[in-house]
């Protein structure tokens, strides 16, 4: 006779999340736009360019202010140390990281 109650179930291994980016971007690293990547500013569209071989990328928001840091000289915790001065309330300690963690997986920082 078959019993009605459902077979136990085996336990599943959690999935492993990833970190985010946030959590990967090292606070001490000092990002700077990488070789034949400039930052300019269009007056026409009153917004920044990120200039990379054979694009151009439109930046939006507040983006143009953080790549503007991005010289090498500051790091990724001075960076947002500056912009959560400047911008209080934004959520510049999550965003800033994630955001330069993908402009480096790009290759457009070093």
């Amino acid at each position: 006779m078959n019993s009605t109650r459902p077979a136990a179930r085996r336990s599943q291994p959690a999935a492993v999340q990833p970190l985010p980016a946030a959590r990967r971007t090292p606070a001490a690293w000092r990002p700077a736009l990488a070789r034949g990547v400039l930052l300019r500013h269009d007056p026409v569209r009153d917004t920044h360019l990120l200039l990379v071989p054979e694009r151009v990328v439109v930046l939006h928001g507040r983006a143009g202010a953080v790549l503007g840091r991005c010289d090498g000289s500051r790091t990724v915790a001075g960076i947002v140390a500056e912009l959560s001065a400047e911008y209080p309330g934004a959520p510049v300690a999550v965003e800033v990281p994630e955001f330069l963690a993908g402009l480096r997986k790009e290759g457009w920082l070093t």
